[in-house]
């Protein structure tokens, strides 16, 4: 088949879809969460990192090591509670977040539906163990990245339904002109507000008489499906269809809707994990992406980066010079639409060879015990080196970043010689034309 032929057949069918998913109301809320909420990811992954102080016993002489074991010990409960509430709390963030988001599509006051979601997230998610006047102990476990299905649940169930109940007039109440307004709304939403708590509270009475939570039935029950989203072949489905994306001009956003809740639920669940001092259960994280598997930016282009900017062509070593700086940065935008590598037959193998191989690989490696799984993410800009080793804690995160940048290099050499070639005649003939002018 011609490649002509697969560029016509992506757009006539595939784009369509993409286009579709990155403008679905949910999907895109979701998505706009996930970006909003990264302020308090960011910062809750610090107290994770600090608390993760290497190893030391009566033989250890290095002050530094000492000094971090010593800090981690003596403010384990600060430590722990600042993730907790933050990059711990992902789901109740998120439950926020898309209420939010869906009240702005649909132009609704965002104060009652955020209401709503929040106390039914508290009701569904949290465990009492015990309330009283001299004090209350309620079980937040559920409320990281394992809570993310009922959050997401909990939130897009209020708003369409406190939408629908508001076009109804559902127990409208109607009040004189001389109410205040705030007054005035706060009637017109009473019984749509008494319905969904009433609907939330009765959710919390069954699953509370099964000696569960609603969120933790519905864990346990999909318990198989979150490890089938975990595993090394989701992996590179996932790989390959953001990047398969990418190379035909589709912003990989069209699938963050669906990527968001299963990367940062995992490593929500990994960050947990670390501060109870248990071995880590999750690969598929928003770091083993940033930092493993996409290395310079959708494509892995860093090194073709480097490549770029010693080519004998002048448009390839413009736009690797250009475009270096970015890509070490995780921006892969100037090469791409710089070299092009978007719908350049020439480079579609390594542009997506190169990522789909990258995650083989660390999926791997961090599954044999090899290299160490990630648990914390700074930024999506972050240098990959860097960013593998403050993730895993483990100096062999950064050896095979490394590996995997030469790696990327061999696989992109081929290609980027023969589109070289190509560029270098084009330009000579370029030359020419203009001394003969």
């Amino acid at each position: 088949m011609k490649f002509a032929n697969i560029t016509a057949g992506m757009e006539k069918y595939i784009t369509p879809i993409a286009a579709k998913l990155s403008k679905q109301r949910h999907l895109r809320a979701i998505r706009d969460t996930f970006m909003s909420i990264l302020p308090i990811t960011l910062f809750g992954s610090i107290p994770v990192i600090l608390s993760a102080a290497p190893p030391v016993d009566k033989n250890t002489t290095n002050g530094f090591l000492l000094m971090w074991a010593n800090f981690a010990k003596n403010n384990a409960l600060t430590l722990s509670w600042l993730s907790a509430v933050t990059l711990n709390a992902m789901s109740l963030c998120i439950c926020i977040g898309v209420t939010y988001y869906l009240c702005r599509y649909y132009k609704e006051n965002v104060l009652h539906p955020i209401l709503y979601s929040i106390i039914g997230f508290l009701m569904l998610v949290l465990a009492p163990q015990k309330l009283g006047w001299a004090g209350n102990i309620v079980d937040v476990s559920y409320w990281d990245g394992r809570g993310i299905i009922i959050s997401l649940l909990i939130s897009i169930l209020t708003v369409e339904s406190y939408r629908w109940m508001r076009q109804k007039n559902v127990g409208q109440i109607t009040m004189p002109d001389s109410v205040p307004a705030s007054l005035s709304e706060t009637f017109a939403t009473l019984v749509p507000g008494l319905i969904l708590l009433s609907a939330y509270s009765l959710l919390f009475i069954i699953f509370h008489a099964m000696n569960t939570t609603m969120v933790e039935f519905i864990y346990k029950v999909l318990a198989p499906s979150f490890k089938a989203a975990d595993s090394l072949p989701m992996a590179i489905l996932m790989i390959f269809l953001v990047h398969l994306f990418w190379f035909f001009g589709l912003h990989d956003a069209a699938l963050a809707g669906i990527l968001g809740p299963i990367r940062d639920g995992n490593l929500s669940i990994n960050a947990a994990e670390k501060m109870a001092g248990g071995d880590l259960t999750r690969i598929f994280t928003t770091p083993y992406w940033t930092y493993f598997v996409i290395i310079g930016g959708s494509g892995s282009v860093l090194a073709l980066a480097f490549m770029m900017m010693r080519s004998k062509s002048k448009q390839l070593s413009t736009v690797g010079k250009v475009g270096l700086i970015p890509s070490f940065f995780g921006i892969s935008e100037p090469l791409i639409f710089g070299t092009p590598l978007m719908l350049n037959p020439i480079f579609f193998v390594p542009f997506i060879a190169t990522s789909v191989f990258n995650g083989i690989v660390t999926y791997l490696l961090m599954m044999w015990g090899v290299v160490g799984k990630t648990f914390a993410v700074f930024s999506w800009q972050m240098p990959a080196p860097i960013g593998a080793f403050l993730s895993t804690m483990d100096w062999r995160a950064v050896v095979l970043v490394f590996a995997l940048i030469i790696i990327d290099g061999f696989m992109y050499w081929p290609f980027f010689k023969v589109y070289e070639k190509n560029l270098v005649k084009i330009e000579a003939n370029d030359d020419i034309e203009i001394t003969d002018k």
